[in-house]
């Protein structure tokens, strides 16, 4: 399990740059060991001043790369590269569209730890993100692997795209896995052994807070149960005559759940040594982390509507048709076309915040810190105990009514590497329940959160 990777998401703060970087060691075959650091920034996520002589808007982001050999445990490279974003396009400030910043450094081999800090010159807000890359040192008659990089393309695109974290937006058609093979030496075969599998994992809607909770068998308690894999391709190689060489593999894009391509490469000699490695991918929605789409607009209804009539929503087929059905349901409940305007945009913004600070085997919507956070927003304050995260909506922290309890079935860790949490129902909802959605259904949620 240490050889699996995963990739790093976005570390979502409200108000601050979102960004995902990730570091890749390999051997150029004239540059010898190098580091290649890439930094995604979303353009949206940025403050923009305007220039009122050309109507312009502009951002401007400083990234501070610090690399630092965990074997020395110095510091060898500090590096700042500055960026300024300049667009007429007033839409700038909610697209998804990245800002790519690539970097790369010969290094002698080692393990390396590289802190990437995205800071936004216009607001001075900044944050950091850490991983890690090990290259090792070139020796004759014994090879390794490198990491397994992940890209994705859409057919609109000519060119791959690295994607750096775990969530993979369903709107990739393609997918590639790429990795090196490194040090190699041709007096004995090298068999690489590749498969795709998928494991079982919940991605349906939470039960509702009122019901019972969930029994310690169900895949919803679980989350993602490992042990239950389904294996959807796999390939053999042997090399038997090569030199440092870049090995890819390419599938068709896959149906939303959780995946891992596997590598496993044999050395055919007496011992008969295995290096594994692993890269883990989970795939979102369409346009995951936002909400686009008419089909992704109207699955998070579901928590303002009965399940009879959400099921009736999502059963028509024709988008226009689903479109205007949400527009009724609406502007129906609430009345007034400009106020129902201001209450859609802030659903829906709470939905998209959810897919950033919740998600882990599904979008994070769908999660129950998600249903809580959409219905009733952030909470007055928090407690996080060992296994346990407690969310207060009063002052009174003794009403039960107004606390949430969140309990972890399984801790995070390097075999479950996820932040799953589960509220403890209780019949006692129900009141806060219904009046909550009569917030939002009447428009009041403007005036009053809870």
């Amino acid at each position: 399990m240490d050889n699996i990777q995963r990739g790093i998401d976005y570390n979502y703060k409200s108000g601050y740059p979102e960004f995902r970087s990730s570091a890749f060691g390999f051997v150029d075959e004239n540059e010898g060991p190098v580091l290649e650091i890439t930094t995604d920034i979303i353009k949206g996520s940025l403050v923009y001043t305007s220039n009122r002589k050309d109507d312009s808007l502009s951002a401007e982001v400083a990234v501070d790369i610090q690399i630092t050999d965990l074997d020395g445990e110095q510091n060898i490279e500090a590096k700042r590269i500055t960026r300024q974003i300049i667009t007429s396009d007033k839409s700038i400030t909610h697209s998804r569209e990245i800002e790519y910043i690539p970097y790369r450094l010969p290094v002698p081999p080692g393990n390396y730890e590289i802190a990437v800090t995205v800071q936004d010159l216009n607001s001075n807000q900044k944050l950091t993100q850490t991983s890690s890359a090990y290259i090792p040192a070139p020796q004759q008659q014994d090879y390794t692997l490198s990491e397994i990089q992940l890209f994705g393309k859409q057919n609109k695109d000519k060119q791959w795209t690295q994607i750096s974290g775990y969530h993979v937006s369903n709107a990739v058609d393609s997918l590639r896995f790429m990795f090196q093979v490194i040090s190699p030496q041709s007096d004995n075969p090298l068999t690489l052994d590749t498969r795709l599998v998928s494991f079982a994992s919940d991605t349906s809607l939470p039960r509702a807070i009122t019901r019972n909770n969930y029994s310690s068998s169900n895949i919803e308690y679980k989350g993602i149960d490992f042990n239950k894999e389904m294996e959807l391709q796999s390939n053999r190689r042997v090399l038997t005559d090569y030199s440092s060489v870049f090995i890819e593999f390419k599938f068709a894009n896959q149906d939303r759940g959780n995946y891992r391509f596997e590598v496993t490469a044999t050395k055919e000699n007496e011992d008969g040594e295995e290096i594994f490695k692993g890269r883990s991918f989970g795939i979102k929605s369409e346009n995951f982390p936002a909400v686009e789409s008419v089909r992704e607009l109207a699955r998070p209804l579901y928590y303002l509507m009965g399940r009879g009539d959400h099921e009736k929503l999502m059963s028509i087929s024709d988008d226009d048709s689903l479109k205007q059905a949400i527009d009724r349901f609406w502007l129906k409940n609430i009345g007034n076309k400009s106020k129902a305007q201001q209450v859609i945009a802030q659903y829906y913004t709470r939905v998209e915040e959810a897919n950033k600070r919740f998600s882990n085997f599904k979008e994070g919507w769908k999660t129950d810190r998600g249903l809580i956070y959409i219905l009733f927003g952030e909470p007055f304050h928090t407690r996080d105990r060992l296994r346990q995260l407690i969310w207060y909506y009063s002052y009174n922290t003794e009403d039960p009514r107004y606390r949430f309890f969140f309990e972890q079935p399984k801790l995070n860790n390097k075999f479950y590497p996820f932040d799953h949490y589960l509220l403890d129902r209780n019949s006692y909802y129900h009141n806060i329940l219904y009046s909550q959605r009569s917030l939002w259904l009447s428009g009041r949620i403007l005036e009053r959160q809870i």
